[in-house]
């Protein structure tokens, strides 16, 4: 891990550590650096406020989803269903480190519905690289309309791992399932044809 890389991920554990203990409103950038073992004025330059401190962590999980995928690797024999359940899978086990203070941030979001628009804003770009992640084009009109249905499928598995506290996380699992179920059935906005991919 390079030393950007180390300083960021201590970034995010200070950052949720801190939210654990005091909540969003007790957030506070001396809290963090204490927490992270990051020098203020180095947090300054990363990350001036503490809306830049969620996206570095939306990153984060972005990347942790990404790394083992090589350039221009082509997909696997799974269907497309199949590689995005795998992918959203692999983002909520990103998320397990952190738990604790997510969870607590997701119950204070609730309290602050600006802060919840603007970080849903930022979601589709996020689910446009997990589609690129499973294969699957992201871009145009397809895209977009892909990128929206897995970011309501996202939601919904994220409810269901906010209540999920098996080893194992089967509720999680299955609540994907049954999400992307609906985005098939309904919506059809994940368009998962065979043959979509991000190569063609």
């Amino acid at each position: 891990m390079s030393e950007m890389q180390d300083t960021e991920t201590r970034l995010v554990a200070g950052l949720w550590q801190v939210v654990a203990t005091h909540g969003w409103a007790g957030l506070s950038m001396r809290r963090v650096a204490t927490a992270s073992g990051v020098a203020p004025a180095e947090i300054r330059r990363r990350c001036p406020t503490p809306h830049h401190l969620l996206l570095l962590h939306g990153r984060l999980v972005d990347q942790a989803v990404l790394e083992g995928i090589l350039p221009g690797a082509a997909p696997d024999d799974n269907t497309p269903r199949d590689r995005v359940f795998d992918v959203m899978m692999r983002r909520v086990d990103a998320l397990q480190p952190h738990r604790a203070g997510i969870l607590r941030f997701l119950d204070d979001l609730k309290g602050d519905p600006l802060l919840a628009l603007a970080l849903l804003a930022a979601l589709p770009g996020s689910m446009a690289w997990m589609l690129e992640a499973a294969g699957l084009g992201a871009g145009g009109l397809a895209g977009l309309a892909r990128a929206k249905g897995l970011t309501a499928v996202w939601l919904a598995t994220l409810r269901a791992w906010a209540g999920d506290e098996s080893a194992d996380l089967g509720a999680t699992m299955a609540a994907l399932d049954r999400a992307l179920d609906r985005a098939e059935q309904v919506a059809r906005a994940l368009r998962l044809e065979p043959g979509e991919t991000a190569a063609d």
